[in-house]
């Protein structure tokens, strides 16, 4: 299975951009957040002209979550939303089985500044997501993919001095995240380059993206029963292409995944 996880920052923005990536890298599913658009606009008549069912979770101009699946793949077990989430309106989390892998698109709450009251929903949302995915890893294979806002370590940021004191980086946040690795999933990216960068987000401001001012804040976390070949961040994607439009501030993650051999 190859997955690709997205923060497209506007699907109505970006859609040339998202068939560039269908095109180019023929995914089995792809986690999109920040769709920004309401469920009785969502783009479905495009994506299945390009060979692809969505199944999206929608809050209108803000949020939104969607799976892309290759049409011949077998989808069920959807589910919108996640229990104990703070408002389940915001449209953060959406899952569905795909080809037997139950696979989730999440955008974690951003939390704003530790000293905020949106800090403690990410922290609420972030057990929460650790409760359901004890349930997920549970019953099977199981990819839990997107734009988490946080940044695992102090390997994941551009100068941890600079992001000390914020939000993204705090040891609660951090104590989370490990929470929910910790009912057996692993971090995709780190299993393949223990040592590498792979910032996913870049400010739009100072010329950050060239600076290599960056984070890595989406992933995808995969549970046991998966084998992990590959993972890549395709940076180009974050930059200006040949129609001029303005890029996402995030860069896709792609995963190649196979069935563990004793699974």
């Amino acid at each position: 299975m190859r997955l690709v996880t997205w923060n497209v920052n506007s699907l109505n923005a970006r859609m040339p951009r998202v068939f560039e990536l269908l095109d180019q890298h023929d995914p089995d599913v792809v986690c999109l957040q920040e769709t920004k658009t309401a469920a009785e606009a969502f783009p479905h008549l495009e994506f299945g002209m390009a060979g692809y069912h969505a199944v999206e979770h929608s809050a209108g101009r803000w949020n939104g979550v969607a799976l892309l699946v290759r049409e011949d793949l077998e989808v069920d077990r959807v589910v919108r939303g996640l229990d104990g989430e703070p408002d389940v309106q915001e449209a953060r989390w959406v899952e569905a089985r795909v080809g037997g892998v139950q696979v989730v698109s999440t955008y974690v709450v951003n939390g704003r500044t530790p000293d905020h009251p949106m800090f403690a929903a990410k922290l609420a949302f972030l057990d929460a997501a650790r409760d359901r995915t004890r349930q997920l890893v549970a019953a099977g294979p199981t990819v839990i993919a997107g734009d988490l806002n946080v940044a695992r370590d102090d390997r994941d940021v551009w100068d941890p001095a600079v992001f000390r004191g914020s939000t993204h980086v705090t040891p609660e946040e951090r104590a989370h995240f490990e929470a929910i690795l910790a009912v057996g999933l692993v971090d995709a990216y780190r299993e393949v380059e223990p040592d590498g960068t792979g910032f996913t987000w870049w400010d739009y401001r100072m010329g950050a993206f060239h600076r290599g001012m960056g984070m890595r804040l989406d992933y995808a976390l995969v549970s046991h029963h998966l084998g992990i070949r590959n993972v890549v961040v395709d940076r180009n994607f974050r930059k200006n292409n040949r129609a001029g439009d303005k890029p996402s501030d995030h860069a896709p993650l792609l995963v190649d995944l196979d069935r563990a051999p004793d699974r």
